[in-house]
């Protein structure tokens, strides 16, 4: 793991806060099954759940770039690359899913 904080340190509690918040959302989401709720009031929560971790992840990596990929440019240009590479897989996964 590496030495430094993580980017992200700054703004914890509002990414624990959004995530609690989310895990609400998923509770709410068997709820809604379990008492059958109609498909698409369920399907407007689902897409509401994943615009809400979509924005997570975003903000993720966006202090992933703006912290990690700095500093390990500054360290060395392989470093850098080393972290841009791993930054691009992250959101290869990210689009696909």
């Amino acid at each position: 793991m590496d030495e430094h904080q993580h980017g992200y340190i700054g703004r914890k509690d509002d990414y624990l806060k959004r995530l609690r918040r989310i895990e609400g959302q998923a509770r709410g989401l068997q709820r809604m099954v379990e008492e059958d709720t109609y498909c698409i009031d369920i399907l407007t929560q689902v897409s509401a759940m994943t615009k809400a971790l979509q924005a997570v992840s975003l903000g993720l990596l966006e202090e992933h770039l703006a912290h990690c990929v700095v500093h390990a440019a500054q360290e060395s240009d392989a470093a850098g690359k080393a972290k841009v590479d791993e930054a691009m897989a992250a959101i290869s996964r990210l689009v696909k899913s």
